[in-house]
């Protein structure tokens, strides 16, 4: 890449900065206006809550004061002090950067485009629970601090197109979050779940798919073009392959759903014409779990 093409990325990406901090922000506030966030009660210093004494709980734990004023005995919790880091990979694999917008003419962003902007939403959700957020494929401490979800970001729209999983893992205890298409051999993403989770890191797999690689929504003949080295496949009638895709995409989520079950994490789905609030909403809430 010449020097003039390097300038010329550098400026389109940061350009593209603050336009992606503004949308994810919006994202985050309307997710977090609806949910408790990520407080429980737990081992920590911070006043939770009051709850009803119940049999077994120590007499230490009893708040005498509390408990004067009513006829029940109060046992006084704090809240679950977090100390985990979430550590996400948005898959920056060609096929991600794909989307069906310019083929049939609407105004959807690409699927990385998405994994990004949920990427960054969550940032914001973390950083104001204080903790501590990083990428999976970028080596280094985790960001944490106001200015982590701008750090994310920069990051994010940085990252170099490749075709695997990255080698970069993370600390036991960690929470790892792929926003992927996973559209790749269910083996390979078992071996890799495996692999992370004998490492002691919790997970959540969102498979973010365009609505055309659900719908299949081609008519004809069409010519399908691998963007990973598939090579291309030429369909004399597209629309006659539509139940037997449908059936074959079913098949593979199934997979990658049981593949989650098998090392205790979660999988959910998401398209880029559905709010990506939706999405967020039910990471978010997955995590505290």
């Amino acid at each position: 890449m010449t020097a003039a093409e390097l300038q010329s990325r550098a400026e389109s990406l940061a350009a593209g900065l603050p336009n992606l901090l503004l949308r994810a922000r919006r994202v985050a506030a309307t997710v977090s206006g609806g949910l408790h966030g990520r407080r429980r009660p737990g081992s920590g210093e911070d006043f939770w809550q009051y709850r009803q004494s119940q049999p077994g709980d120590p007499l230490t734990s009893i708040d005498w004061r509390q408990s004067a004023r009513s006829d029940h005995l109060y046992v006084r919790e704090t809240e679950w002090t977090i100390a985990r880091t979430t550590r996400i990979w948005a898959d920056p694999s060609p096929s991600m950067r794909w989307g069906s917008g310019k083929f049939l003419g609407h105004d959807l962003e690409t699927k990385h485009d998405r994994a990004c902007l949920l990427a960054v939403a969550m940032g914001f959700l973390l950083e104001q629970a204080g903790e501590r957020i990083g990428l999976l494929d970028r080596p280094g401490p985790a960001f944490s601090g106001r200015a982590a979800p701008a750090r994310l970001a920069h990051a994010l729209i940085q990252a170099a197109p490749v075709d695997s999983f990255p080698e970069q893992s993370a600390a036991p205890r960690s929470m790892v979050v792929l926003l992927s298409d996973f559209l790749m051999p269910p083996e390979l993403i078992a071996r890799q779940a495996e692999r992370w989770a004998a490492a002691g890191l919790s997970g959540h797999m969102l498979q973010i798919l365009d609505p055309a690689e659900e719908a299949l929504p081609y008519q004809g003949r069409v010519r399908l073009h691998g963007l990973e080295r598939e090579g291309d496949v030429l369909l004399a009638h597209a629309e006659s392959l539509r139940d037997e895709y449908g059936l074959a995409l079913d098949s593979h989520r199934k997979a990658l759903a049981a593949i989650a079950r098998q090392v205790g994490w979660r999988f959910s789905t998401h398209r880029t014409d559905q709010p990506a609030r939706v999405a967020l909403t039910h990471l978010y809430a997955g995590m505290a779990c």
